[in-house]
C-alpha cells in the first residue's frame, strides 16, 4: 500500500512518541496505519506497508489486542485475520486512559494505601507519612476524577475541557490571582 507523505510522517512520529510513552515503536506505528488507514488491514498488508518483520508485526498486533486498541475482523472469502481499531479518537482516548489506569495507576494507588495502611507506618518519620499521606489522597482524589470524566459523553467532555482557565475563577470567586 502506498502511502502519502502525510501518513508517512504521523505513523512515523505516532512511533516515536509511542517510544516517549513506553511502547515499541513498531506497535504504534501499527495502530497509527490502522488508524490513518481507517480500513481493516491483514498481517501482511501492514508488515510490506511498513517494512518491518511479519514476525513483529504478530508480536505488535498481539500487544494492540491486549490493550484493547486492535480488533481482529473477517473479510468474506479471505481465510487471513484482519485487524482494525477505532476511528473515533475519544473510544481511542478512553481506551488507552482505561488501560494506563488499570496498569500504572491503580497497581501504584493500592501499594501506597497498603503501605499507608500497615501498622509499622507509625513507626515512619513523620514528614515521610505526610508525603505518602497526601501521594495517595492526590492519586484517589485523581483516580475518581478520571472515573467521572471517562463516563462523560464526548460532546460534553469537550465542553469541560474547553472551559479550561475558567473554572479557576469560577472556583476562586472571580479572584484570579
Amino acid at each position: 500500500m502506498e502511502l502519502s507523505e502525510i501518513q508517512q510522517r504521523f505513523i512515523t512520529h505516532w512511533g516515536e512518541m509511542g517510544t516517549a510513552w513506553g511502547v515499541n515503536r513498531t506497535v504504534a506505528q501499527i495502530h497509527a496505519l490502522l488508524f490513518i488507514h481507517g480500513k481493516p488491514l491483514h498481517a501482511e498488508a501492514l508488515a510490506e506497508t511498513l517494512k518491518v518483520a511479519r514476525s513483529n508485526v504478530s508480536t505488535s498486533l498481539r500487544e494492540l489486542q491486549s490493550w484493547n486498541l486492535v480488533r481482529t475482523s473477517q473479510v468474506l472469502g479471505d481465510r487471513r485475520d484482519y485487524f482494525e481499531t477505532t476511528s473515533d479518537v475519544w473510544e481511542l482516548f478512553r481506551v488507552v486512559v482505561k488501560g494506563r489506569k488499570e496498569r500504572e495507576f491503580t497497581p501504584t494507588t493500592q501499594l501506597l494505601q497498603a503501605l499507608c495502611d500497615r501498622p509499622d507506618f507509625a513507626n515512619e518519620p513523620p514528614d515521610a507519612q505526610d508525603r505518602l499521606r497526601a501521594t495517595c489522597e492526590l492519586m484517589d482524589q485523581l483516580n475518581r476524577w478520571s472515573d467521572e470524566m471517562l463516563r462523560l459523553s464526548p460532546g460534553t467532555l469537550v465542553k469541560v475541557l474547553s472551559l479550561g482557565a475558567s473554572i479557576q475563577k469560577f472556583v476562586r470567586g472571580g479572584d484570579a490571582s
